[in-house]
């Protein structure tokens, strides 16, 4: 198979998620499966095995020579008629394993002997140096081994399926094994054989392959010549592969530049018929610009900020201007008339969490009381993660000095990997937070939801990195917090830009929605058409999706209208629908966790902000999982 050839059958493949690797899979299976090249001569390779066999009774070290494997039953090998089907172990000529030197002992380490762990199994062909080194002391004083050079060494330890060849002469340790092969079996084409070898450990806590499993491995002997053949013909089509995915890498960035520059012009749309043709190229365009699910986060970003520069919803003519303090000379960047520049302090109460004597610890929690918030439970979408809330008593709750929550407040985080990730409470009346959050309460001129869009837009992490202190770690202070600038629109604004947010959100979930289930279907079948190629089945490793006991088949429909300071998003989205949505594509609009969904569920139900569903339309589920 030339590479033209290879181009033209599987060059769809390396487009698809994973394909190149996919590509390479390929590669090695059609190879010892003598599918990728044709011989001019077809000579058996049986007298190869024979001649390997004859040298072993003469070896110097008997006592690591390998002893002959079982024979292959029929049919369970593919392979052209001339080679020889037989085990690994047939292959290689003895077998070494290693040890480690005391660690306790220096005089064992620091020498001059390289000494090889899995660590130095990396993904080169070669071994030439190791990160640890140990002694002649060292080598003598353990059950290490020095391997000589051009051995094929073998993780059967934590790093199953990992192969090298030691250019040097090294020591190994107790997780690997150096083969000596023959001159009837090629170096370069042991290698592939062994990495299209299904290599299984077993054990509790690491996996390993013993001994006896390893060489027991059924295995394939082309003639020497198709040897050197195959050896040439994948090198060729690896290249080939690097070629494709250096192909791929340079057209997604320059998808992700034209992505960046058509989002951008977006954003800095200044007049109205501006932004209205700039979206509507994006839109145009969104099958170019838009090729994985994560692409989309981009166009959140953008949606956030035309919402905080007040380009996302109309100006209505003569529209009262926010009450607030003057813009600042120094603001970010321009606003409409009637919005203002403030500081984050101007229009909340910062309240820190309790770092008292009286502060919980883990042996205080109970399986139910009062939420005790940290970082930990904030999710993604700015909501709380019930399924792992902490709780404390009432007793604890009343003795805290600081830090208690209330419904509508937003809990921002101030230290570590999270410093920034904000969440709205919605699902309980009142909670506490850990001291690495801190509570904003704001005043009555701003809509908690639009606050939360300011905080996760890109000006308000853009604040974050401005701000962070930390030098070990990122770290907030309230008081910085404080300094946010912060874009004030007239509060009717404020709910009009918060119910487009949720429109165009809805639009980029059902767009990243898309993109996921072509994604799936592109890796279902590169890796059906890689399987059918290679009659290798590739499991999936997909994890069933936990689905309620219960589900509402009646159409969950809008009730009264909640206030701007009452948090209902699942009221947010049905206000949108005409006819309602039933229970299981309302949870896929809200997103999160299924257990948190049906909470915020029954929270709005019983506030009257969705009706009451009708009776005698829950249908039980039986099975406990579904498949996604």
């Amino acid at each position: 198979m030339d590479a033209q050839r290879f181009i033209a059958e599987f060059g769809h493949i390396a487009n698809a998620p994973g394909g190149i690797a996919r590509l390479r899979e390929l590669i090695l299976h059609l190879a010892v499966s003598g599918d990728l090249i044709e011989a001019s001569v077809r000579v058996s390779a049986m007298s190869l095995l024979e001649s390997i066999e004859q040298r072993k009774p003469h070896h110097s070290e008997q006592k690591k020579v390998i002893s002959k494997q079982a024979p292959v039953p029929p049919g369970l090998v593919k392979a052209p008629s001339h080679w020889a089907i037989c085990r690994l172990g047939d292959l290689a000529l003895t077998i070494i394993g290693g040890g480690t030197p005391s660690k306790n002992n220096p005089a064992y380490w620091g020498g001059q002997i390289p000494w090889a762990s899995v660590k130095d199994l990396k993904d080169q062909k070669y071994i030439d140096s190791t990160e640890d080194h140990i002694t002649e002391s060292g080598l003598l004083n353990s059950s290490s081994n020095l391997i000589p050079p051009n051995r094929i060494l073998i993780c059967t330890r934590m790093g199953l399926g990992k192969v090298s060849i030691n250019r040097v002469p090294l020591a190994i340790n107790q997780d690997l094994k150096a083969l000596e092969l023959p001159p009837e079996v090629d170096h370069d084409f042991f290698l592939i054989l062994y990495k299209t070898r299904e290599v299984k450990g077993t054990g509790t806590t690491v996996a390993g392959i013993r001994q006896e499993q390893l060489l027991a491995l059924p295995a394939v002997l082309p003639p020497i010549e198709e040897q050197s053949l195959i050896v040439a013909k994948v090198d060729e089509l690896m290249a080939l592969c690097d070629r494709l995915k250096e192909q791929r890498r340079s057209r997604l960035q320059l998808q992700a530049a034209l992505r960046q520059s058509v989002l951008q012009t977006v954003a800095a749309a200044t007049a109205p018929d501006e932004l209205r043709i700039a979206w509507s190229r994006l839109t145009e365009t969104f099958s170019c610009l838009f090729a994985v699910p994560e692409n989309v986060e981009e166009l959140r970003q953008s949606i956030l900020t035309l919402a905080v520069k007040g380009k996302l919803v109309p100006q209505y003519p003569g529209g009262e201007a926010a009450s607030a303090m003057q813009r600042k000379g120094d603001a970010p960047f321009e606003l409409p008339p009637t919005w203002q520049w403030v500081r984050l302090g101007q229009v909340c109460e910062l309240i820190n969490g309790d770092r008292g004597k009286n502060y919980p610890n883990k042996n205080e929690y109970v399986p139910s009381g009062v939420a005790w918030i940290n970082t930990g439970h904030i999710e993604p979408d700015g909501t709380l993660s019930l399924a792992s809330m902490h709780y404390i008593t009432r007793k604890k709750f009343d003795s805290l000095r600081g830090g208690k929550v209330q419904r509508g407040d937003l809990v921002y985080c101030l230290r570590g990997a999270t410093l920034g990730k904000t969440a709205i409470i919605t699902q309980f009346d009142e909670g506490a937070v850990a001291s690495s959050l801190v509570i904003i309460r704001l005043n009555e001129q701003v809509n908690p939801v639009f606050a939360y869009r300011v905080l996760t837009s890109t000006l308000g992490r853009a604040q974050v990195s401005r701000f962070d202190n930390g030098s070990a770690q990122p770290n907030l202070s309230a008081a910085s917090v404080k300094k946010y600038w912060f874009p004030l629109p007239p509060l009717a604004e404020q709910q009009r830009i918060v119910e487009r947010i949720a429109e165009l959100m809805i639009v980029c979930d059902e767009l990243a929605s898309q993109l996921s289930r072509s994604r799936k279907l592109a890796e279902q079948l590169t890796t059906a058409a890689v399987s059918c190629l290679t009659g290798v089945a590739i499991e999936p490793a997909e994890e069933p999706v936990k689905a309620p006991k219960t589900e509402l088949s009646a159409p969950l429909r809008m009730g009264k209208a909640p206030s701007v300071k009452e948090q209902a998003p699942l009221a947010a989205i049905l206000a949108h629908t005409q006819d309602g949505l039933n229970a299981k594509d309302l949870w896929q609009r809200y997103g999160g966790e299924i257990e948190a969904f049906y909470a915020q569920l029954k929270i709005e139900v019983a506030n009257g902000w969705l009706r009451e569903p009708e009776p005698g339309l829950m249908n039980q589920i039986h099975d406990d999982t579904v498949s996604a």
